[in-house]
């Protein structure tokens, strides 16, 4: 199974709000070490913004850590084709713009899942559903 992951999973990974949330978030990713893991583009920018504003880490140490995460999983580009189906499913279903479009990257991926806390737990679009893994009962 493919399967996407949203940038609350990777700036927990990174140790972003505290330490539980960084062990749990690597849990999580050691569980799919089988799995065919894949990150949009759109999380990787979001990253960096996280990093350095809310964990205020030199840019060029969060920079590291992005190319870090680019060079451990493929990255789905934000295409002009995911632009417009983000909009149609943000106005369809009225979720965020930027929400929408992971999971229109994920979508034009083939993934059959995203992890991410932002969107409602069991939403399913295109045939990839959202799993919160920080939920109380995790995937």
């Amino acid at each position: 199974m493919r399967l996407a992951l949203d940038t609350n999973v990777l700036a927990y990974a990174e140790g972003v709000n505290g330490e539980e949330r960084r062990s749990t978030a690597l849990d999580i990713l050691r569980g799919f070490a089988g799995e065919e893991v894949v990150i949009p583009a759109q999380a990787l920018g979001e990253l960096f913004v996280v990093l350095t504003r809310k964990a205020r880490r030199a840019a060029a140490e969060a920079r590291s850590a992005v190319l870090g995460w680019s060079d451990s999983y493929p990255v789905i580009g934000t295409t002009p084709a995911v632009v417009v189906e983000a909009m149609e499913v943000a106005t369809a279903h009225r979720l965020a713009f930027w929400d929408s479009v992971m999971l229109a990257a994920a979508a034009q991926a083939e993934c059959r899942m995203l992890l991410s806390e932002d969107l409602q737990d069991g939403f399913t679009w295109r045939g990839v559903t959202v799993r919160n893994p920080f939920a109380p009962t995790r995937i």
